[in-house]
């Protein structure tokens, strides 16, 4: 059974999964959308509204930092992040992205999604 197992794994291992969360999320913040399976866009969602969030609270050393941290030593995106990004939503409590639901994948009938920023 899987209870209180709310994480995806996507059919692989750790250290290959959180590369191929942070390669997703990296895509998200440089280009602004990106159209991906459903799972996926609703798996990335709360990393990346968490570090909008984290990139609004100021532009200090130690959030560029922390910020560095979690993209895996991807200092662009955490710029991009503070220097684009916070002063957009610093109004804004949350809800910084938006999914779409696209009609299936015609290959195998995935469920497709683009994910954005509002």
């Amino acid at each position: 059974m899987r209870h209180h197992d709310n994480k995806r794994k996507f059919g692989r291992e750790r250290k290959v999964r959180k590369g191929f969360l942070r390669s997703l999320v990296r895509g998200l913040v440089l280009h602004g959308r990106i159209e991906t399976t459903l799972p996926r866009a609703k798996e990335i969602r709360p990393m990346v509204e968490k570090m909008v969030t984290r990139s609004k609270s100021g532009s200090g050393l130690a959030n560029l930092r922390l910020l560095t941290a979690e993209m895996g030593g991807q200092l662009d995106v955490a710029q991009t992040l503070i220097k684009d990004y916070a002063p957009k939503y610093q109004d804004r409590k949350g809800g910084y992205l938006r999914i779409m639901k696209l009609p299936n994948r015609l290959s195998d009938g995935s469920e497709m999604a683009i994910i954005e920023f509002v």
